[in-house]
């Protein structure tokens, strides 16, 4: 189900992808905060599309302003410890990873999921891209779903 909310300019392309981090500094009296502030923080969003005829509003946190865009959450792909990993399953990630130049940190450590929250399991891809974990963890590389 999609989201009406405003995003900076630069952001406003159908299949941009975003973590939504929360309500800034620069977000106190802005008159638009209620569309702005409307979706779940930490989550990760796509932009479905943009607004027709929607004007561009100005903004203190985007130097081009703000639109309107539908956007839904999408699923995350990451490493998951591959001891019970189905497709059904709910799991957790292992943990952070220190190796920030392996193939696989980015699934590793995803934006827009927690180390200390469960999620369940959409689809199995495989073995993740690095051939060794230097942690000796034995991982999947799998799709989360984020909205169960």
């Amino acid at each position: 189900m999609s989201t009406v909310t405003l995003i900076g300019t630069r952001l406003a392309d159908p299949g941009t992808e975003f973590v939504y981090e929360g309500e800034a500094d620069g977000c106190a009296g802005c008159p638009y905060r209620s569309q702005c502030l409307n979706l779940e923080t930490g989550t990760r969003y796509r932009v479905t599309s943009i607004r027709e005829n929607a004007q561009t509003l100005e903004c203190a946190m985007h130097d081009g302003g703000v639109r309107a865009v539908e956007v839904e959450p999408v699923s995350v792909t990451a490493n998951v410890p591959s001891k019970g990993a189905y497709a059904g399953s709910k799991t957790s990630l292992k943990g952070p990873c220190p190796y920030v130049e392996c193939p696989s940190h980015e699934y590793c450590e995803p934006d827009g999921v927690s180390f200390d929250e469960e999620y369940r399991i959409d689809e199995i891809f495989g073995d993740p891209p690095h051939e060794v974990c230097h942690l000796d963890r034995a991982l999947s590389l799998v799709e989360l779903d984020l909205e169960d």
